[in-house]
């Protein structure tokens, strides 16, 4: 992935650890847990603590994990993928909170049913965790598969939106 070099970053808590929150001059461009896989050069970024997206996202999460289901409002930034990338983040922006879909969904919803391995590919390299709601998406079986922040991040977060507790 190629990070816009303007990018700058801050660091939130949250119930399910710390965040690291990343914004360009075009949007959020980035939400990860501090100990996930696939992590960015972030502390090569300069700290911006006021920065307006980063504070409207950190606004945003706070009220996420308080309940609240209103919809992210900021531009999202999510040009540091390929185009192939940035079409499956595109169509896990389409799964309504509440739902879930899984890999082969995602494969045919962007026009390419074969490409399941680089569908799982794609999102577990998503730099918008949360937002970009990767955490939707299970296999084909139901069950709950891969998460770069941890299967129990993802099934605190199916949790939060689904109110399945106990059922992943």
């Amino acid at each position: 992935m190629k990070f816009d070099p303007n990018t700058v970053h801050s660091r939130v808590s949250s119930p399910l650890g710390v965040l690291i929150l990343a914004a360009t001059p075009r949007g959020l461009s980035g939400v990860w847990f501090d100990d996930q896989q696939y992590l960015p050069p972030w502390a090569a970024w300069p700290t911006a603590i006021d920065h307006p997206v980063l504070l409207a996202t950190t606004a945003w999460l706070s009220a996420y994990f308080e309940g609240s289901r209103r919809p992210f409002d900021q531009p999202l930034d999510l040009s540091a993928g390929t185009a192939f990338q940035q079409s499956v983040w595109q169509a896990l922006l389409k799964i309504p909170l509440g739902q879930c879909s899984t890999y082969g969904q995602i494969s045919q919803d962007i026009g390419n049913p074969k490409a399941v391995r680089a569908v799982g590919g794609a999102i577990g390299h998503n730099p918008i965790g949360i937002i970009v709601p990767c955490h939707r998406v299970i296999g084909k079986d139901g069950t709950l598969t891969g998460y770069a922040g941890g299967l129990a991040r993802k099934t605190e977060l199916l949790d939060l939106e689904l109110g399945t507790k106990g059922l992943f």
